[in-house]
C-alpha cells in the first residue's frame, strides 16, 4: 500500500544566533534547510522515513546550537566550512537513507539531495525535480550511454596515522561505489529515458560519493583538524 502526502517536511526550528567573524563581519540569523518533499510513502517504509527525517530535525538543531556557541570563532568562511557543509554532508545522508528506505519496496525515488544544501537566515533555492523519463522518438526506451563514469580522486593531506586506516576503508569504498556504478551503467543499456544515466546513476553515486568524503572528514577530525570541502569532490560525470 502506497500512502501519498505524508509528512515529510522537517520542522525548521529557528534559532537566531550572531556569529562574529574574527574580520569582524558578523552573521545574523539562523540555520534554514529546505523541507524536503517525497511524495508518496510506502507503509512499511514509514517508520525509517519518519525516523530519518527526525534525524534531520536534530541535525538543523545541533548546527544552529553550533553557531549560537560559536560567537568569535574562525574567518568570514567560518560558517560555511565549519557549519553548513559539514551539515550539507550529514544531510545527503539521511535523505540517501530516506531514497534507499522507499527504494525497497517500491520505485525508489532520485534527487532528494537537491534538499541537502541549507543557508543562513534563509533556505537557498531548490532545484526542479528529475525530468520524469519519456520514450525516445525512436522507439527506443532509452539513449545509449558510451564511455565510463569517471569521478575526482579526493586530496586528502596530512591524514594522522590514527585515522589512516578508517581513511584508506572509505577510499576503498569510493573505488566499490564507482565500480558499482559504471557495472550498473554497463548492464542497462536501453533502461529509463533521456535522463536516466543522471537520475539512476550519477545522482545516487553523488549521494553515496558525499557520505563516504564525510566520514573520511569525520575520522581525521577525530584526532586533529577536521578537513573541510570534501564534498567537492562528490560529484562524478559520464565521459
Amino acid at each position: 500500500m502506497i500512502v501519498a502526502g505524508l509528512g515529510v517536511a522537517a520542522t525548521l526550528t529557528a534559532v537566531t544566533a550572531a556569529v562574529a567573524f574574527a574580520g569582524g563581519e558578523t552573521a545574523t540569523g539562523a540555520v534554514v534547510c529546505p523541507q524536503p518533499v517525497v511524495p508518496a510513502v510506502p507503509a512499511a517504509a514509514q517508520a525509517e522515513v519518519r525516523r530519518e527525517l527526525a534525524n534531520l530535525d536534530k541535525q538543523i538543531a545541533e548546527a544552529n546550537e553550533r553557531l549560537r556557541t560559536s560567537a568569535g570563532e574562525g574567518g568570514p568562511n567560518f560558517v560555511q566550512n565549519a557549519i553548513l557543509g559539514p551539515l550539507a554532508s550529514k544531510r545527503v545522508a539521511a535523505l540517501n537513507r530516506i531514497e534507499t528506505a522507499i527504494g525497497r519496496v517500491a520505485a525508489k525515488p532520485e534527487g532528494l539531495e537537491r534538499f541537502a544544501t541549507c543557508g543562513l537566515g534563509q533556505a537557498p533555492a531548490v532545484s526542479a525535480p528529475p525530468t520524469t523519463s519519456k520514450p525516445a522518438a525512436s522507439g527506443s526506451s532509452a539513449p545509449v550511454a558510451g564511455g565510463a563514469i569517471e569521478c575526482p580522486s579526493p586530496v586528502l593531506q596530512d591524514v594522522p596515522a590514527a585515522a589512516r586506516a578508517e581513511v584508506d576503508r572509505e577510499l576503498a569504498n569510493l573505488g566499490k561505489q564507482l565500480a558499482e556504478a559504471n557495472e550498473r551503467l554497463r548492464t542497462s543499456v536501453g533502461q529509463g529515458g533521456p535522463n536516466f544515466v543522471q537520475n539512476a546513476i550519477l545522482g545516487p553515486l553523488a549521494s553515496k560519493r558525499a557520505a563516504a568524503l564525510d566520514r573520511i572528514a569525520i575520522a581525521v577530525g577525530r584526532v586533529q583538524a577536521r578537513p573541510q570541502g570534501l564534498e567537492r569532490f562528490a560529484t562524478c560525470s559520464l565521459k
